[in-house]
């Protein structure tokens, strides 16, 4: 899985350009910090640490999902929010998520195909037929491209929806186990603008209006789980459930100001999907493990050293 996540990273670079001392995807983003608070339904469905009522502080990171760390905030672009949950213990958990509905590729081999079919051609700078005939013969890829096609830029990062696209094993404390997926759902409600509104709140606008925000209120979400019920594939990420599916509301994340000491000068931040607790696990799902090799060789380019754990 290692040589398929360098040669991932080196197919971003190849369609971003390589940036020094950034990350390969998401390079252009904020981190912020806070904290979660679990809600009474969460320990009934996980015996998770963060998840059985005390808050716990949080360092997340509102990112655009492209790998130029100059690209413009009125780019339509995806983008994203991370939350590091830091356990009573001293250990951490991870939360990565999109404003996708579902992923576009099922395994980490697809993930490289994809990838270098989407690169954009030279001189027209859109992808060509290599695009056209891997979807032909990948399906599976269309809902998340659709998505993605209909991008358009936020009126702020807390604006916008943000799901997580893989499914976890949640254990709760009698062993019960259950399948969820994770959303996290804006309290200021999801909205955004025109092209020409965007582009006139200037390049960096997203940055701007956060910390505007910051200033005057802390940015809420909730954290709603959704079940699997029987039958639906936990395995692929590209497969929506169905939206009759349970659903509960497992917490509240709020971010309460900028964090000005990570992620700047050799402190190395990384989000990781793969990193789990007590009372939650990886499923059948490859490409929460590929992602997480992708991020190490991303920090190894970034930072010139391996990726530690207790720098992670």
């Amino acid at each position: 899985m290692e040589t398929l996540a360098r040669e991932a990273v080196g197919v971003l670079n190849e369609t971003y350009g390589r940036h020094d001392a950034t990350r390969a995807v998401h390079a252009k983003g904020m981190v912020c910090k806070g904290t979660f608070t679990p809600t009474p339904a969460a320990a009934r469905l996980t015996r998770a640490a963060h998840m059985q009522g005390e808050p716990v502080p949080v360092t997340t990171r509102f990112s655009n999902s492209g790998g130029n760390p100059n690209t413009p905030d009125y780019a339509p672009e995806g983008r994203g929010l991370a939350t590091k949950f830091y356990l009573p213990d001293g250990s951490r958990t991870d939360i990565v998520a999109l404003n996708l509905p579902c992923f576009f590729v099922r395994t980490a081999e697809d993930f490289v195909a994809f990838t270098r079919a989407a690169k954009p051609l030279p001189v027209i700078k859109q992808p060509g037929p290599r695009l056209a005939l891997y979807l032909a013969r990948h399906r599976e890829a269309l809902p998340a491209l659709r998505a993605a096609l209909r991008f358009k830029p936020p009126v702020s990062y807390a604006s916008v929806r943000y799901n997580g696209l893989h499914a976890f094993r949640w254990v709760n404390a009698e062993g019960k186990s259950r399948f969820v997926r994770y959303s996290w759902l804006p309290h200021a409600g999801e909205a955004s603008l025109s092209g020409d509104e965007a582009k006139s709140g200037g390049r960096d606008y997203l940055r701007q209006e956060l910390i505007e925000r910051l200033e005057s209120e802390p940015v809420r979400f909730t954290l709603r789980v959704q079940i699997a019920g029987d039958g639906d594939p936990t395995g692929d990420p590209t497969a929506v459930w169905p939206d009759d599916r349970e659903k509960v509301d497992v917490g509240t994340l709020e971010i309460t100001e900028l964090e000005t000491g990570r992620d700047t000068g050799g402190d190395i931040l990384v989000f990781d999907p793969a990193r789990m607790t007590d009372g939650i696990e990886l499923g059948d799902d490859p490409l929460p493990l590929f992602r997480s090799q992708a991020y190490s060789v991303s920090v190894e380019q970034r930072s010139g050293v391996s990726r530690p754990a207790e720098l992670a």
